[in-house]
């Protein structure tokens, strides 16, 4: 159980990464609208490429695991991640928009691996209290993506104005990435010297005592309905962080690098509400607080629709706060008592991921045709389908 224990520990490094290395998408979409001259739509394919992998690579990964172990998986996930990272510095070197797509996918691709091990590592280590634990591990994702902000505007946005060519604003990202390669590589040597204990057997013994017969974790449906919830929470929460800095900008006449730091706020909120989570959900039944948090953020968004103006702008930052305990929450009910199939239920939840890739372009299209400010109605139809799963997907079996 100590063992356990300093392993979760461990792990908060790798989540932290996770949400600092993903949050920094919000500031790139702003700064390479700028510099290539890009509508709503186009910007949002950062966001696509990104979030795509997740599609892409996620049912490979989940198999990869289910091979390796999950302390390999997370050491070749820092591994991967860190090579994107130092793929930025050639593709800012061209100046090419296309390529920052390319270093992107990989990129994110190493932070699929990351997920597809780290999440249900953390679940099958903390049996009983899976949904509290993972709350609490991915609190420390909300600080990398309250932290991250601030980085971006500090390195990458800081100088914009003063740069004399597309080319050298292109450039001020590659030192930057260049740096959080560094780390990532660090972290990866750290891994391999802790020696985490590998769960693959305590996964096979819960599916021997479940004893229901099935081959597969597609024939569960609550991780099915699971897997959705997940597709409709990424894309609205990554959506609303996509275009917060250019909807900060709109009602409120907030320049670029002011708006990347409140946007920290939006995330900030999202690890207030997950350490406070991770407290009511050892108290509380975990549907029970995913459903009160999914009705605070659609009635948030709605008003923030509604009222318009500045108003607008601090109730979409305060929807961060209620985004908080939704993935860990979703994921920990989904892959509830899969056991040998944990791993696979994973890649299928990492491959739902890609919501983050359909639903800021959705919103992306509907900015440019009926107004940014409206098409905040897309992340509310998302909302309502967690509901769903809040209150009956998730009891499906």
């Amino acid at each position: 159980m100590k063992r356990n224990t300093f392993a979760l520990t461990a792990l908060t490094a790798l989540f932290f990464a996770m949400g600092f290395i993903t949050v920094l998408n919000d500031i790139l979409i702003p700064h390479l609208k700028v510099i290539f001259d890009l509508t709503y739509f186009q910007a949002a394919l950062v966001q696509f490429c990104f979030f795509g992998a997740y599609f892409i690579t996620g049912g490979l990964w989940g198999k990869v695991i289910q091979k390796i172990g999950y302390p390999t998986g997370v050491m070749l996930g820092f591994l991967l991640t860190a090579f994107g990272c130092i793929l930025f510095y050639p593709a800012a070197s061209t100046a090419s928009y296309p390529i920052f797509l390319g270093a992107l996918f990989v990129l994110a691709s190493g932070v699929v691996l990351l997920q597809a091990a780290g999440n249900p590592f953390v679940t099958l280590l903390s049996p009983g209290r899976e949904a509290a634990a993972l709350t609490l591990t991915q609190a420390f994702n909300s600080l990398g993506t309250t932290v991250g902000p601030l980085f971006g505007a500090a390195f990458i946005l800081s100088g914009t104005a003063e740069y004399a060519s597309k080319a050298a604003e292109a450039q001020s990202v590659q030192m930057p990435y260049l740096f959080i390669a560094g780390v990532l590589i660090l972290l990866a040597v750290v891994v391999r010297l802790l020696k985490l204990p590998d769960v693959r057997d305590a996964a096979e013994e819960m599916s021997v005592a479940n004893n229901d017969g099935k081959t597969s974790a597609w024939q569960y449906k609550h991780l099915v309905f699971g897997a959705l919830a997940i597709f409709c929470y990424v894309g609205a929460e990554v959506s609303i962080g996509s275009f917060l800095i250019s909807t900060m900008k709109d009602v409120a006449g907030i320049v670029e690098k002011d708006g990347a730091q409140l946007i920290a706020y939006y995330w900030g909120g999202a690890m207030v509400g997950r350490f406070l989570g991770s407290a009511a959900m050892s108290k509380i039944e975990p549907y029970k607080c995913l459903s009160f948090n999914v009705a605070m953020a659609i009635t948030l968004v709605v008003l923030s629709i509604v009222l318009g103006g500045k108003a607008a702008m601090y109730l979409l930052i305060a929807v961060g706060f209620f985004n908080s305990i939704m993935f860990p929450t979703i994921f920990s009910l989904a892959t509830k008592g899969l056991g040998r199939f944990t791993s696979q239920a994973s890649g299928i939840i990492c491959m739902a991921i890609v919501g983050g890739a359909i639903i800021p372009p959705v919103q992306g299209f509907f900015a440019d045709s009926i107004g940014l400010l409206l098409s905040y109605f897309v992340p509310v139809i998302c909302y309502c389908y967690i509901m769903f799963f809040a209150t009956l997907g998730h009891k499906a079996e």
